[in-house]
C-alpha cells in the first residue's frame, strides 16, 4: 500500500492572529509539534519599545507563529495542521499570513 504525500521542498508558513496570547501561541505550537512533519516555533515581537506609548496588555508578545512542513509530508497530516488551525482561528481570530 503506498501512501499519498504532498510534495513539499521545505515549506514554511508564518501566521498571526490578532490579540492571541503567548500561552494560547505556544499551545497551537505544542499542538503542531505533535503532528509528524510538521514543526513550529515562535517570532517574537521587536524588543524596540517605546516609551512613551501606553502598554497595551491585550497586544501579544508573539507577532506570530511560523510552521515548517517537512519535504513529503503526509496528506492526512497537512489535514492534521488544518484542522488544528482551524479550531484556534474559530475560537479567537481568523489566522493571517504574517509579513516580516
Amino acid at each position: 500500500m503506498q501512501s499519498s504525500s504532498i510534495e513539499q521542498q521545505n515549506q514554511q508558513q508564518q501566521l498571526t492572529c490578532l490579540n492571541l496570547p503567548l500561552a494560547v501561541y505556544r499551545e497551537v505550537a505544542a499542538h503542531l509539534r505533535q503532528v509528524e512533519g510538521v514543526n513550529a516555533s515562535l517570532i517574537l515581537r521587536s524588543t524596540n519599545h517605546n516609551p512613551a506609548e501606553k502598554f497595551d496588555y491585550y497586544q501579544s508578545q508573539v507577532a506570530a507563529l511560523q510552521i515548517n512542513y517537512a519535504k513529503n509530508i503526509e496528506e492526512n497530516a497537512q489535514q492534521k495542521v488544518t484542522a488544528i488551525l482551524d479550531y484556534y482561528g474559530q475560537r479567537y481570530h481568523p489566522w493571517e499570513k504574517y509579513n516580516i
